[in-house]
């Protein structure tokens, strides 16, 4: 099979991102409370409901903020029954051919696709997002399992 390819730039691998952009130590004091919570409910240690949920296509900074900052107010009225775990998903999978396919790829809608500055922007708007919410979540960019190497 004939692949006609272009060579573009190398992106960097998670652990040169992680040393570029640094986690916040609030970020990793706020996993580190809620990690283990987590791993008692995936371990049936806990009477706990695991709720994960939105939001999907995650491009717009303001509106993510926006619904993080509501939902954790939720997580704080059902924090003795329920551990909510917001799935951030910042790509449009069903988006094919031409057109914007979110912020992974294409950081600023209205200028050329460029995803190490997409990448960027994720890790930013992640980390904004755990501090003004105090949610930790799974990171979703690409499709692969639900794991972050965003994050420690």
């Amino acid at each position: 099979m004939d692949m006609d390819m272009k060579f573009f730039r190398k992106l960097p691998v998670p652990k040169e991102l992680k040393e570029q952009f640094p986690a916040d130590e609030r970020i990793v004091k706020i996993k580190q409370e809620r990690d283990p919570e987590i791993r008692r409910i995936f371990e049936g240690k806990s009477d706990k409901l695991l709720l994960i949920i939105g939001p999907c296509s995650a491009d717009r900074e303001d509106a993510v903020l926006d619904y993080l900052t509501r939902l954790s107010k939720v997580q704080e009225k059902v924090k003795d029954k329920i551990m909510i775990i917001p799935r951030v998903y910042t790509n449009k999978p069903r988006t094919t051919g031409g057109g914007y396919k979110g912020l992974v790829h294409q950081p600023d809608p209205e200028k050329k696709p460029d995803m190490l500055q997409g990448i960027i922007a994720v890790r930013e708007l992640h980390q904004r997002a755990i501090l003004e919410s105090g949610l930790t979540f799974f990171f979703l960019m690409i499709r692969r399992p639900p794991r972050s190497t965003l994050f420690p």
